[in-house]
């Protein structure tokens, strides 16, 4: 019996325990049921009538880029654009000719529109025209009822406010083309820029962000009545640069005043890149509002090149400033000491050939700091035949010249320095002494960028250290720069002295090539090396009857260079300059590079660590 009770009242606690749980679930049912059907009951009938309903893709903020100290280089601004969907209009081109009594709708674009509406999904909307004003807003506002499969849509577009300055550098954006186009939603959004070329290239799945989208109630017009839901979008990362943005903008004013010019200025142990111009420029702002095809050709066909980033795709041969390589070369094999002297008549004898000095009187005698002073062809001559150009070329190489750098711009080339390998394999012939003179002072098959000239400076003269270039710090909270542990290349330290030395003499002593442009303020003393790198050889009919380089038409002039580092006593900054067709080094570059020195070191940028502070 006392058995039978105990059974009685576990059964009652457990039915007890079931009915509880059934209860709670049917509580549980029926409050989300309400919910869905009373709270939610308006959403979900406007959902069920898809014909009202647009999902959205929002397209998110580019990320800005900045210079070393945050100030903008691009950067986004509001933007007014018409759309056009192609499913909620009976005749597309009706509706863009009732948009183009309104406002300026040009041919070209309307054709552009019917093309791109034939290669796309209707439900994907497609940019008909952006920048608007807004009295041409308020017009197609007013006249939405008669524009069927129209709309207005608030955008953003890339704006860049140093324009031409750091138009090389940060590249600008344009619609994706058909070779871009990917599975990516992001670029199905009409307008929808990306990275063409700099760091707007580089760095453009960065600054791209990532995009929301949102469902949007629209009346039978396509008049959005109201917004049912929303998954905001993630703006892209922020790009710090190692630039110095003002020293970019007066580097890019200087060389401005030349015809066309190029220049990089560096620091020398860390490789952060603090300006890196070319001349002529292009303002990046007209691809951001659509460029037109006249305004591209002419571009394309103006002979300076202005879409060419000189500093870094422009190869040139580096005339004397090679010179420092051919004499280290002769140092490390030990050829040459400080003490080595050769006399100069003007001209060297090799063979049959005769080797002009470009002193026509010659230096006399000279040992190698008076060489590099000078810029004495013979010296090099003499110490090339025992060297040989396969070694030549292995200095070149170590020092950074004749292959890419590795820098973040992708328009980067390599330059050349040829040995006898190089010409077999690309002439099938033997490699000739003959050419190796001739390389010894940068002129033949040698050619060199402006930035593997001012890589090769600061190798030469912070102690030995393998630095290379790059010019980004930050993506977002990530470092992507380097830090200045380079690797040391085991050169002599005692050889690189002297090339110093050297370079120092070229700017201040009396005999100097460029003791034109010496730096007068104390501290801020600059070294260097001219350049002259011939572009038409003069005949030596001509020599007679005394044509000179500036008499030949200006694309047939020589070329200008000029390397430095500043201050003489611990260099910390180098650069480089190419005066295309510029005559002498000395009078075209070298001036040049001394306005630059001086500004670099009265801003001094490598006191101050690229800026990173969080978006606001």
């Amino acid at each position: 019996m006392r058995k039978n009770q105990d059974s009685t009242r576990v059964f009652t606690r457990r039915s007890f325990v079931v009915g509880a749980l059934q209860v709670g679930f049917l509580a549980v049912l029926g409050g989300r049921l309400a919910w869905l059907q009373v709270a939610q009951g308006s959403r979900y009938r406007t959902l069920s009538d898809q014909n009202r309903i647009n999902v959205k893709i929002l397209p998110p903020s580019r990320g800005q880029i900045v210079d070393r100290f945050g100030v903008p280089l691009a950067l986004n601004n509001q933007n007014y654009r018409v759309l056009i969907i192609p499913e909620q209009t009976d005749s597309i081109e009706k509706s863009l000719r009732s948009l183009q009594a309104l406002i300026e709708l040009k041919e070209e674009k309307i054709k552009k529109v019917l093309k791109q509406v034939k290669a796309s999904p209707k439900f994907v909307p497609i940019e008909v025209r952006d920048d608007l004003s807004w009295e041409d807003v308020a017009k197609i506002e007013v006249n939405l009822p008669d524009l069927p499969g129209l709309a207005i849509d608030v955008g953003e577009i890339r704006s860049y406010p140093f324009g031409a300055s750091t138009a090389h550098i940060v590249g600008y954006v344009s619609g994706v083309s058909q070779t871009e186009d990917s599975e990516d939603p992001v670029l199905k959004i009409p307008g929808f820029k990306v990275g063409k070329t700099g760091i707007e290239k580089t760095f453009d799945l960065e600054l791209r962000g990532k995009p929301g989208n949102a469902e949007v109630e629209v009346n039978v017009v396509g008049r959005e009545v109201r917004e049912l839901r929303r998954e905001p979008s993630k703006e892209g990362d922020r790009i710090v640069l190692t630039i110095d943005g003002e020293l970019q903008r007066f580097t890019q004013g200087r060389i401005e005043q030349e015809r066309s010019a190029s220049a990089v200025v560096m620091d020398a142990h860390t490789g952060a890149v603090y300006a890196l111009a070319s001349n002529p420029g292009f303002d990046p702002n007209v691809f951001s509002k659509g460029l037109s095809a006249a305004t591209w050709e002419e571009l394309l066909a103006d002979p300076g090149r202005p879409l060419t980033n000189k500093a870094i795709a422009g190869q040139y041969p580096p005339g004397s400033t090679f010179k420092m390589v051919t004499a280290l070369a002769a140092l490390e094999l030990g050829m040459i000491t400080s003490n080595t002297s050769f006399f100069c008549p003007g001209h060297y004898k090799f063979g049959d050939g005769k080797f002009h000095c470009w002193k026509k009187g010659g230096h006399g005698t000279v040992n190698l700091i008076d060489a590099l002073a000078q810029s004495c062809d013979v010296f090099f001559y003499e110490i090339s035949t025992k060297i040989g150009i396969d070694k030549i070329a292995e200095t070149a190489k170590r020092l950074g010249l004749g292959h890419k750098l590795d820098f973040e711009l992708r328009e980067e080339k390599p330059g050349l320095i040829p040995d006898k390998n190089w010409k077999e394999a690309n002439f099938g012939e033997t490699w000739q002494p003959g050419e190796t003179i001739v390389a010894s002072i940068g002129q033949g098959y040698m050619q060199a960028t402006p930035l593997q000239l001012a890589v090769m400076t600061a190798r030469l003269v912070n102690g030995g250290r393998a630095v290379k270039p790059w010019i980004a710090a930050y993506a977002g909270d990530k470092f992507v720069g380097h830090d200045s542990n380079w690797p040391d290349m085991g050169l002599d330290k005692w050889h690189m002295e002297l090339i110093r030395k050297g370079m120092d003499s070229v700017v201040n002593h009396e005999r100097g090539t460029a003791k034109g442009s010496r730096i007068e303020e104390p501290g801020m003393e600059m070294g260097g090396k001219t350049g002259t790198a011939q572009v038409k050889r003069i005949t030596m009919k001509q020599r007679l009857e005394g044509v000179l380089n500036e008499d030949l038409p200006w694309n047939f002039r020589h070329h200008a260079l000029f390397v430095g580092y500043a201050p003489l006593d611990k260099p910390r900054y180098v650069c480089s300059v190419v005066v295309e067709h510029g005559g002498g080094g000395s009078t075209a570059a070298a001036p040049l590079a001394k306005e630059l020195m001086i500004e670099v070191q009265r801003r001094d940028p490598a006191a101050t660590q690229p800026q990173m502070e969080k978006r606001v």
